[in-house]
């Protein structure tokens, strides 16, 4: 089982899945692959530096890929509590919200106009878990059972915004109210 904070790297692992991408290159300060789909040549990063610090990560691949429009050719996938667990959310740039790992990229590449799909993980209860304790635990056994599915359609999204760019993908995924879990 994952934890909340490392969905969009599973999401990013189910995307290499389904397109062959092998993720087995240490580059850029994380784990790298590069494939093909129909739209053309893909790339997908997972940082290892420290969440805060993911910027410096994308900023080093960005570098290294010149031809790479963060505004067009970019899209960040990543946890979100302000959405219930399994809602997607997509957008074409704009603050971090709070996201520390967000923040980064906006501060690394010195823009907040890069899309981003958003994930959402829902807020601890009212039992007073600690934002930091929920983030970091393991998504329950009900949640779990939805991941499958709800990855899946995060993995759509993106194929969809590499195949017809983030406008369309928002048209049709921001619409659903997907199936989500309120527990």
């Amino acid at each position: 089982m994952g934890t909340r904070h490392n969905i969009g790297f599973r999401i990013v692992e189910a995307f290499a899945r389904r397109h062959g991408i092998a993720l087995d290159e240490n580059r850029f300060s994380g784990t790298f692959g590069r494939g093909e789909l129909e739209s053309g040549p893909v790339a997908c990063l997972k940082p290892e530096t420290f969440m805060n610090a993911s910027g410096q990560s994308v900023a080093q691949a960005l570098e290294a890929f010149p031809a790479i429009d963060a505004a067009r050719d970019l899209i960040v996938v990543y946890d979100d509590l302000d959405l219930p667990v399994g809602r997607l959310r997509l957008r074409p740039g704009g603050r971090a919200g709070g996201h520390r790992g967000v923040g980064s990229i906006v501060d690394s590449l010195q823009a907040p106009d890069f899309p981003r799909l958003r994930f959402g993980v829902g807020r601890p209860g009212e039992g007073g878990e600690a934002v930091v304790d929920y983030v970091l635990a393991p998504f329950s056994p009900s949640e779990e059972a939805l991941l499958d599915v709800r990855v899946a359609a995060a993995v759509d999204a993106l194929d969809l915004f590499f195949e017809r760019g983030i406008g369309i993908a928002m048209d049709q995924f921001n619409s659903q109210s997907g199936q989500v879990l309120s527990d």
